[in-house]
């Protein structure tokens, strides 16, 4: 079981949320929008995709790491290791 399976409707919900953040992105586009208030959208879609992010990976340490933590051995320094991979990549992007 996944550490996101408790909040898996949720997190559907969301991401068809900003799926159809994204169609009116588009839509924006298409209709020659202006530049600012395209590239205010594309903030908002961004900062709910970093929302879903974080949200899976407050998830993923609470769940995963933290059983594999409790069980020891050398799974527990591999999920440690992912977890920290998850938050590097979070803060380059």
């Amino acid at each position: 079981m996944h550490g996101y399976s408790a909040d898996k409707q949720a997190y559907l919900t969301r991401l068809r949320r900003i799926e159809g953040q994204i169609r009116g992105l588009q839509r924006m586009v298409e209709e020659d929008s202006y530049c600012i208030d395209v590239l205010t959208q594309v903030s908002a879609a961004t900062r709910a995709l970093q929302a879903v992010a974080l949200g899976l990976l407050e998830d993923h340490i609470g769940h995963c790491v933290a059983d594999a933590i409790s069980n020891g051995g050398p799974e527990a320094s591999q999920k440690v290791k992912e977890a920290s991979a998850a938050i590097a990549r979070l803060v380059k992007s």
